[in-house]
Parts: structure tokens; C-alpha cells; sequence
């Protein structure tokens, strides 16, 4: 079989059925798209197919020259993604075409060794175990992207650990917070992503070998006659893992989804923990708001019809992606419950869910690292927004500081009916404060003043950010 990329029975031109990601640019052209497109995902299975070739030759039920011309012959451009893709639609599934043409390319190389291909195995020990190869792979690439926009957000917490800038709640202003803390905060989300991703890739992306229903009955019967069943078992897992550098698993999966509702479950977590940081930017650099900026690109955020707009193009692409991800996650939850030792369409509608979460997660990533790392940060803008409520902002702090001397009700009633004065008349509240007989003996203007800056209000965000950054994470 020949690789074709130009032209399809179907239509005439492949290039009609490609995904190029034109409705999912965060994707587009980033690392994790070749990670885990069809030729990558094809590529993964037959890894796994000369894997478990080489394995079987470590525990003597392969000849090992067969082993080696497998293992050479399995290469993605032997064959054609699109003619498998077509073929999988009379098997439900592309490993039993991949089998065909593997051992086609096998046999014009050994024809002897073409009677070793897919011995003892299924379809679903191929894809399921292609499919962890095609996770590990992308994992890394997400893993390296989130440390490296996690170290980048260290140096902005530590540069403006003491930026004051006010905190928002239900979308108004709440007390005064600090930059440094908002970008510890998103630091920390993403070093915790990273951790359970490294958890996964550490132990959770397991070989699939359970033969055709879970008993590898079929890898047995191929082992010298009166060999120990344990013996077999673990020898054959055991190589099987090794040669695939991925964790040799308690029990077949075929039907114990487990690893695949896992993965969907920390790569939400990954993007909803980049929309956070988009989330924020995006707020923060509205018009009106101006305390953060996008790196800018020539060219980058045009409008069609506005020329004066400069779109915040790259926390609007990690939204989106955090925004899908967690619905594509739970078609993989979904499928936990299913039945029997194989499910029909259950285990098939995994694959596209399961891709999908790892190319966004892996767009979402990789934009996440050129939008922290080229983030401004406009301290101007955060003060005079501090400043926009006239000392209103830290109410709270005065309120605290009368409590003893009026009572808690007391002062807060009189809190809020100064801050009602001050946003009627457009005053700042230090004047209404003033203004007021009963506090005549316990202030100064002066005292006031000082009272109600919000520098000198914000807890500790310092101390904060300095044991956020002390923080070992593994």
C-alpha cells in the first residue's frame, strides 16, 4: 500500500476531508496538532503493533529477525490514513485495514515474518495501547508548555508583589489586591495542572493486552506448550510495557475505561486552570480597564471593520478551548459504564472526544506561554482604577477600625450610608467621613487619608506571594 495525499475516491481532493483547523485556530499549527493527527495516531499504532512484536521475540513466541522486519516495516508512510479511514468503516475500527496493509508491507520485505504480525492480539490492544502513545507524546509537549508559562508568571509575581490593584467581585470592586498575588494564583493553577498531568504519565497511561476478550487467550496459545499461564502473563506484559514505555496495567481494559475518563479529567482541569488566566485578561483588558495589555503583533487582532481595535486574540483562544474541553470530557466519563468485555460504540466514541481534549488542552497550552510571557502590565491604570471609587474600596478597613470604638453595626450602618453619600454626591468618601459629627474626635483629615489608601490595605498578599514562590512543587 502506497501513501496518497492528493486525491480520494470520494471527492477527488483529500484536502476536502482534512482538518486543517480552520474552526479551532488555538490548535492550529501548534505542536500538539501533529502529535495527535491521523498520521501521528496511525504512526502510535503501529508502534504499538512492532512493540508488541519485539515483545512477544523477548518471551520466544516470535522469532526475532520477524520482530525486526515488523518493527522496520511499521512505518505511517507504508501506508495510506485515508484508505485505512475508509476501510474502518466496514470494521468499526482502523486496526483490523492496518493489520491487512502492515502485513502486506511485511511480506514484501519476509514473508515469513508477515505470519508474525498482530499474533495472539485484537484490534483494541493495538488502538487502545496507540492511544496512550499518542497521550504520552502530547502530555509532554502540555507538561513543558504549563511549567514554562508557569515559571514566566513567577516573575510577574515577584515583579509586582506589591502592585496594587483592586480585587473584584461579582464583577465590582471589592478590597484592594495585588498583580503579584493574581499572577501567583495563576501560577499556582498551572503547576497543579502540570502535577496531575506528570501523575498520569508517571503510572496512568497503561499498554492494552487482553486479547480478544480480556483473557489473552490468544497470546497464551501461541506460547510453548505447557508454559505457566502466570509466567506468560507477566513476562509478556511486563515486555510489552517496557518496549512501549508505558506502565503494564493490574487487568485488560478493554472495558475498565479508566485511563481514558482520567486523561479527560486532567486535561479539564489543565484548560479550565488556563480560562482562568484568559478569563482575567480578558476583564483586565477591556477598554475602560486597561490594566493588562496582549503582546502585540503587527497585524494580530484586526478587526474586519474596525480599524481602531486591537482584539485580545490569545486569551480569547485558550477560552474557547477551556470552554470545550470539559463537555469533550464528559463523553469520556460517560463511558465508563460499559458493557461486557467489549463495548459497541461506547469504546468508539471515545477516540474523537479523546483527541479533541488533547489538541485544545495542547493549543490552549502552547498560547497560554506567548501570552504570559509578553503580558503588560500597566500599574498606572490599576492605581487610578483603585482610585476610581474615591476610597470606597476600603470601607471595610475603616468599618473595622470603628467597630471598637461604635460597635459593629453601628459602624458598619454608618459605613454603608457614607459610601451611598459619597457615590450620590461624587465625593470621595474621606470628605463625607469628615463630615460627619460623630467622628470628629476620632480622626484627622490626615488620619483619614491614610486610613482610606488602598496601598495600606492589602492583608497579606505579600507574604502571600512570597510563599507561593517558595512553594516546591515536583
Amino acid at each position: 500500500m502506497t501513501t496518497t495525499h492528493d486525491r480520494s475516491p470520494a471527492t477527488g481532493t483529500l484536502a476536502a476531508h482534512l482538518d486543517t483547523g480552520l474552526l479551532s485556530p488555538v490548535r492550529a499549527g501548534t505542536p500538539v496538532e501533529a502529535a495527535v493527527g491521523d498520521t501521528a495516531w496511525l504512526q502510535a499504532m503501529l508502534d504499538a503493533e512492532a512493540a508488541l512484536a519485539r515483545a512477544q521475540a523477548r518471551c520466544g513466541t516470535v522469532p526475532a529477525p520477524a520482530a525486526a522486519v515488523i518493527t522496520a516495516a511499521a512505518r505511517a508512510e507504508h501506508l495510506d490514513v485515508r484508505e485505512l479511514a475508509l476501510a474502518a468503516r466496514e470494521t468499526a475500527n482502523p486496526v483490523v485495514g492496518l493489520v491487512k496493509a502492515l502485513t502486506a508491507v511485511v511480506a514484501e520485505r519476509s514473508p515469513e515474518a508477515a505470519e508474525y504480525v498482530h499474533r495472539g492480539s485484537t484490534s483494541q490492544d493495538v488502538f487502545d495501547t496507540g492511544a496512550m502513545l499518542v497521550a504520552a507524546r502530547s502530555l509532554r509537549l502540555i507538561i513543558a508548555d504549563l511549567r514554562t508559562s508557569a515559571e514566566a508568571l513567577a516573575g510577574l509575581a515577584a515583579a509586582h508583589r506589591d502592585t496594587v490593584m483592586a480585587g473584584r467581585t461579582l464583577a465590582l470592586h471589592a478590597v484592594p489586591t495585588t498583580f503579584g498575588l493574581k499572577a501567583a494564583g495563576w501560577r499556582q493553577l498551572l503547576l497543579e495542572s502540570a502535577e496531575r498531568l506528570e501523575r498520569i504519565t508517571d503510572g496512568g497511561l497503561p499498554v492494552s493486552l487482553g486479547g480478544a476478550a480480556g483473557t489473552l487467550a490468544g497470546y497464551l496459545q501461541y506460547a510453548e506448550q505447557g508454559a505457566d499461564p502466570a509466567a506468560v502473563l507477566d513476562g509478556l506484559v511486563t515486555a510489552f510495557a517496557d518496549e512501549t514505555g508505558l506502565a503494564a496495567p493490574v487487568l485488560p481494559w478493554h472495558a475498565l475505561r479508566t485511563p481514558v475518563a482520567d486523561l479527560g479529567a486532567a486535561l479539564a482541569h489543565t484548560t479550565g486552570a488556563l480560562g482562568k488566566i484568559a478569563a482575567d485578561v480578558l476583564v483586565m483588558t477591556r477598554t475602560e480597564i486597561g490594566e493588562v495589555a496582549e503582546p502585540a503583533v503587527a497585524g494580530r487582532g484586526a478587526s474586519s471593520a474596525m480599524p481602531h481595535k486591537r482584539n485580545p486574540v490569545l486569551a480569547t483562544l485558550i477560552r474557547s478551548a477551556a470552554l470545550q474541553v470539559p463537555a469533550l470530557a464528559s463523553v469520556l466519563v460517560q463511558c465508563l459504564p460499559a458493557e461486557d468485555e467489549r463495548s459497541a460504540g461506547v469504546w468508539h466514541a471515545e477516540w474523537q472526544p479523546l483527541r479533541e481534549c488533547l489538541r485544545l488542552a495542547g493549543g490552549a497550552a502552547h498560547t497560554a506561554v506567548e501570552l504570559v510571557q509578553g503580558l503588560t502590565v500597566h500599574a498606572g491604570r490599576m492605581r487610578a482604577n483603585l482610585d476610581a471609587t474615591g476610597g470606597q474600596i476600603v470601607s471595610e478597613r475603616v468599618s473595622a477600625v470603628l467597630a471598637p470604638r461604635l460597635g459593629k453595626a453601628a459602624a458598619r450602618e454608618l459605613l454603608t450610608g457614607a459610601s451611598l453619600r459619597a457615590a450620590e454626591t461624587s465625593r470621595p468618601l474621606a470628605d463625607v467621613l469628615a463630615e460627619l459629627p460623630q467622628l470628629h474626635a476620632v480622626f484627622t483629615r490626615d488620619e483619614l487619608a491614610a486610613l482610606l489608601d488602598p496601598a495600606g490595605y492589602t492583608g497579606v498578599a505579600g507574604p502571600l506571594v512570597d510563599r507561593a514562590l517558595a512553594h516546591t512543587h515536583r
